[in-house]
C-alpha cells in the first residue's frame, strides 16, 4: 500500500472483498449470512434430487441383497459390502481398485460438470439447504427477521424460537447419527442395542453420541463454513477445472456496465433515450440468495459451490423487466470470453481413461473372483517327520473362507502323487456359514519314496459339495537321500 493513501482509500482497500473470505469480517470475526432461498426450474430439480438423497442415505442400510444390507462397512469383522458383494481383508487390491475408482469419478466430474457434486449431491448442502434450513425458516421466520431479532438483545421469543430450533435439530442429529452407525454395525444389531442400556455398548454409544454433535455443531452454527474453510475440494477445483469445464457463472458482456433502474428507465433505453446500459440491474438478488455469501458477478471463485440458487434468483428479475434470461446461467469460462466450448479435450480423454482402465480391472477381478478364499502354509516347528512306516508327514495349516451367501463344508484330498492321503487335525469335514473363515491343520503323509530329492509339488484339491471344488498347489518336503 502507497505511503500517501488517504484514509478513505485505505478504509476501501480494507473492505475490499478479495481481502478476506466471504463469510469473514476484516477483522477475521465471523460474518453471519441470511441466504434467502429463490425458487425456480433448479431448485425444484435440486429438491428433487435431495430427497432422492436423502431417502437412499436412510435406507440403503434397510434393503437387503443376497441377505446383507446394500452397503455395510463391518470395521469389527473387516467385511465391506457393496451392493450384495462383500469384501474380505484379502480382496485388498480389489478394495483399493474402488477407492481410486471412486476419487478418478469425482476428478472426471469436476472436470467436464465443474462442481456440481457440491451443488447438487454434497450432504452437506443437501442437509443444510432442504432440512435444516427450512426448519429454521419455519420457526424463526424470514431471514430480515432472523437478522434483526439475532442483531437485538435477548428476549423471551428469541430464547424460546432458538430453543425450539436447537430442540428439533437435535432429534434430527440423533436420527442421522443412528443412520450413519447403521453402515458400520447394520440396523440388526443398532435395533438391539437401543432397547438395551448404553453400557452394554459404550464404544458404539459414544460413537453414536460424538456424530450427534458433530452434526449439530456443523448444521445449528459452522454451516457454510464447511465449504469455504474446511472442505478440502474447494482447494483441489483450481487443479481439476480448466476453462472449458462447467460453472455457474455471471455473463459480464452482456451484464456491464451494470447500473440501478427500473422499467421506466429501461424503455427508455430500449427506446434509444438515453444510453444503454448493461442487463444488470445492479439488484443484488444474486447476492443475498448465495448460501456462502460471494457475489456471483466478481468471476470464479472458491466459495462458489454452483448450487444455482443466484441462477434462479436473476431468472425472476429478467422475467420481470422483460430481458431474457441466462444473465447469470451454466457456461464455461471460453463460453464467457466467446470461445467455443469443447467437451473432449486431452485431460478429460486422459482422466476417463484411466477410469475406464479401473473399471475393467476392477469387473475383470470379480467375474474371476474364487467363491472360497484359500490359503495353505506351514506349521512352526519342523518341517516334516518321519513315521515308524518309513513314510512322510507335512503338517499344514489351512485357511478357508467361504465368500458365498451359503453354507457349506469341505474336504480335501491330493490329486498328486496318488499315494498320499490327508488327515485332518479334529473333526472332517469341516462347515463354514456364509462369510465365516475358519482355520485348521492336516497331516499330509505319504511314501519316502515320492519325494525323491526332498521335496515335492502337489496338488490339494478342496471339494466343497454338489460338484464345486477349488485347488491349491504346495511344495511337499522330505528327507534327502
Amino acid at each position: 500500500m502507497s505511503e500517501s493513501a488517504r484514509p478513505g482509500e485505505l478504509v476501501e482497500i480494507l473492505e475490499s472483498p478479495e481481502e478476506v473470505l466471504s463469510t469473514l469480517t476484516v477483522e477475521g470475526k465471523r460474518r453471519w449470512i441470511y441466504p434467502i432461498r429463490s425458487k425456480g426450474r433448479f431448485d425444484r430439480r435440486r429438491l428433487i434430487v435431495a430427497w432422492v438423497l436423502i431417502a437412499l442415505f436412510v435406507g440403503l442400510p434397510l434393503i437387503k441383497i443376497n441377505g446383507k444390507p446394500a452397503i455395510l462397512l463391518h470395521l469389527a469383522t473387516r467385511e465391506f459390502t457393496f451392493f450384495g458383494t462383500t469384501f474380505y481383508p484379502t480382496d485388498t487390491f480389489l478394495l483399493l481398485l474402488i477407492l481410486v475408482g471412486s476419487v478418478f469419478s469425482i476428478i472426471v466430474l469436476t472436470a467436464l460438470l465443474g462442481r456440481v457434486w457440491c451443488g447438487w449431491g454434497c450432504p452437506q448442502t443437501v442437509y443444510l439447504e432442504y432440512v435444516f434450513r427450512p426448519i429454521e425458516r419455519w420457526i424463526e421466520g424470514p431471514e430480515h427477521v432472523r437478522k434483526r431479532r439475532n442483531e437485538g438483545p435477548w428476549t423471551f421469543e428469541k430464547v424460546w424460537r432458538k430453543s425450539a430450533r436447537f430442540g428439533i435439530y437435535l432429534a434430527i442429529s440423533l436420527g442421522l447419527a443412528h443412520v450413519f452407525l447403521a453402515y458400520f454395525v447394520g440396523w440388526d444389531d443398532l435395533s438391539s442395542w437401543l432397547t438395551r442400556s448404553p453400557l452394554e455398548h459404550t464404544g458404539s454409544f459414544f460413537t453414536m453420541a460424538f456424530t450427534t454433535g458433530l452434526i449439530l455443531f456443523d448444521f445449528g452454527y459452522f454451516r457454510e463454513q464447511m465449504c469455504t474453510i474446511t472442505c478440502p475440494y474447494a482447494r483441489m477445483q483450481s487443479v481439476l477445472l480448466d476453462r472449458d469445464s462447467l460453472i455457474v457463472s455471471y455473463d459480464p458482456s452482456r451484464g456491464e456496465p451494470r447500473a440501478k433502474r427500473g422499467k421506466k428507465k429501461l424503455a427508455l433505453e430500449a427506446a434509444g433515450e438515453i444510453p444503454a446500459r448493461g442487463d444488470c440491474i445492479d439488484c443484488a438478488a444474486c447476492v443475498r440468495t448465495c448460501p456462502t455469501g460471494i457475489d456471483i458477478r466478481d468471476g470464479l471463485q472458491m466459495e462458489c459451490i454452483a448450487c444455482t440458487q443466484c441462477i434462479d434468483a436473476c431468472d425472476v428479475i429478467m422475467d420481470n423487466i422483460g430481458k431474457p434470461r441466462g444473465l447469470i446461467r451454466y457456461t464455461s469460462e471460453n463460453e464467457i470470453a466467446g470461445k467455443p466450448a469443447r467437451n473432449v479435450r486431452p485431460r478429460t480423454v486422459i482422466y476417463v481413461s484411466i477410469l475406464a482402465v479401473i473399471v475393467v480391472a476392477l469387473a475383470t477381478l470379480l467375474a474371476t473372483r474364487s467363491s472360497f478364499d484359500i490359503n495353505v502354509g506351514r506349521v512352526t516347528g519342523a518341517p516334516f517327520v518321519e513315521l515308524p512306516d518309513g513314510k512322510i508327514a507335512n503338517r499344514l495349516r489351512l485357511r478357508v473362507r467361504n465368500q458365498t451367501g451359503e453354507r457349506v463344508a469341505y474336504t480335501v484330498v491330493v490329486e498328486d502323487p496318488a499315494g498320499a492321503e490327508v488327515q485332518f487335525v479334529g473333526v472332517s469335514p469341516i462347515e463354514l456359514e456364509p462369510g465365516e473363515m475358519k482355520r485348521s491343520e492336516v497331516f499330509v503323509v505319504l511314501p519316502a519314496s515320492d519325494l525323491p530329492n526332498g521335496r515335492r509339488e502337489t496338488t490339494l484339491r478342496f471339494d466343497f459339495g454338489e460338484g464345486v471344488s477349488e485347488t491349491a498347489r504346495y511344495t511337499l518336503l522330505g528327507p534327502q537321500r
